[in-house]
């Protein structure tokens, strides 16, 4: 397996070598911390391995599209298949985004060593650039850790139990984002972003890539959209 940028070839080699990962004999691991890390991986892959970005646009990525000049941004998967993974067929059917490739939801529930087949075929390429283990945790996101994110987004807006999510932001968010959502100061406030709901809910599911925040994915989902009710509804957008 080739592995480019600062990561280098050895150690993939070696990896693979030492523990024998090869796609033909992934087992499928129904563990929601592989899960959320290949959420993460989904999100911006090249952020969770603390690498650099391709430099060159992404072959499958259509050239028309908005972000064909943006190398890197369209290697991240949810720029094809959206946050919902519903691609073309869910929130991303119009838009900026929009690039009428389908989504990753019909693989839900199918064998991880096809999702690995595929991420390290020659029109994907990410064997390139991620480890064995670290496509098994995409794969395994792909196949057993995909939500149903309608039943928690209505026409666009997230439903959730405001005072419950108060509850849970103050005792566990709140270390990171402040009482307001305001922090870190590097990133939007927090208030500002429930119009992407279906982001949001991946982000408090998963984490944030490459960084410390917490994965609520092991608990019930509606906690995560009840966190984000009281986003929207509690917190300045600016």
């Amino acid at each position: 397996m080739t592995v480019a940028f600062s990561r280098g070839i050895g150690p993939a080699i070696a990896l693979a070598s030492a523990v024998g990962m090869v796609a033909s004999t992934m087992a499928f691991a129904a563990d929601e911390g592989s899960n959320a890390r290949g959420g993460r991986l989904y999100d911006k892959w090249y952020k969770e391995i603390k690498d650099k970005a391709p430099t060159e646009s992404h072959k499958l990525y259509p050239q028309d599209a908005n972000y064909a000049e943006k190398a890197g941004s369209n290697w991240r998967c949810k720029e094809c298949h959206g946050w919902d993974g519903m691609g073309a067929d869910g929130a991303y059917s119009s838009g900026k985004h929009f690039t009428g490739i389908k989504g990753i939801n019909g693989m839900k529930g199918a064998d991880p060593a096809d999702v690995v087949a595929i991420l390290k075929d020659d029109a994907h390429g990410y064997g390139d650039y991620l480890y064995d283990e670290e496509l098994m945790d995409l794969a395994n996101f792909v196949v057993a850790g995909q939500s149903d994110y309608s039943d928690y987004v209505k026409d666009g807006k997230i439903v959730g139990d405001v005072a419950r999510g108060e509850q849970v932001y103050r005792t566990v968010c709140v270390n990171c984002h402040g009482a307001e959502g305001k922090q870190p100061k590097e990133m939007p406030m927090l208030g500002s972003l429930t119009g992407n709901p279906w982001e949001l809910m991946h982000k408090v599911l998963n984490g944030q890539p490459g960084e410390t925040m917490p994965a609520l994915r092991a608990i019930d989902h509606q906690v995560a959209a009840d966190v984000i009710a009281y986003i929207d509804a509690e917190l300045p957008a600016e």
